[in-house]
């Protein structure tokens, strides 16, 4: 994996540099959003950090299922006030493509929860890893970060990868009647702090 470019992207969260990381040819990298990065370095500040895995139902078309999106837009506008970078990872419905995923659903809307739905397709309750956002910190000599994030196993796989996260920092998300039950999951069996 390396970066294959990097351009400006202006947004109404403010204007970044917005680089695609892969191999040449690729067609979905990783992209990675980021502002004041260069001066959070020189001052040997923490960079705030948010690794989020793709989700398009939620940050393209505001599905209310899940808490994706708003943690997107959130994270987007504390960078705006307080720079840092996304890592917009291409691993959509936690690693098992968009296809499973709307399986899923259905499996969901008959009363599995959102891990039941996955493992009864044959795959992990959770199958991404972290493996490039690691890469992709390293490519940016970013070592000490503010972690955006709920989920103590996105925390635990950073920290076991040498990232020395010096603090989490929550995402905020509204619980609506279409996304209590997964919210509930998340916190029953994964431990996110929701």
């Amino acid at each position: 994996m390396k970066l294959l470019v990097t351009s400006r992207l202006p947004s109404p969260w403010g204007t970044y540099s917005i680089s695609a990381f892969g191999q040449e040819g690729e067609r979905f990298p990783h992209v990675v959003l980021h502002r004041g990065v260069k001066e959070a370095l020189a001052s040997n500040d923490p960079v705030d950090v948010r690794v989020h895995s793709e989700c398009m139902t939620g940050d393209v078309f505001a599905s209310q299922r899940c808490d994706c999106g708003e943690q997107l837009h959130n994270a987007l506008g504390h960078f705006k006030q307080h720079g840092g970078m996304l890592i917009y990872l291409r691993q959509e419905g936690r690693g098992i493509g968009l296809v499973d995923k709307l399986r899923a659903y259905n499996l969901q809307d008959e009363g599995m929860n959102t891990y039941e739905a996955n493992s009864a397709m044959g795959h992990g309750e959770d199958e991404r890893e972290y493996t490039d956002a690691i890469g992709i910190l390293d490519h940016y000599g970013l070592q000490d970060v503010r972690l955006l994030t709920n989920n103590p196993l996105k925390e635990q796989a950073l920290k076991h990868a040498g990232v020395n996260v010096v603090e989490r920092l929550p995402l905020r998300a509204t619980e609506t009647s279409d996304n209590a039950g997964y919210l509930r999951a998340k916190r029953e069996i994964t431990g996110h702090w929701l």
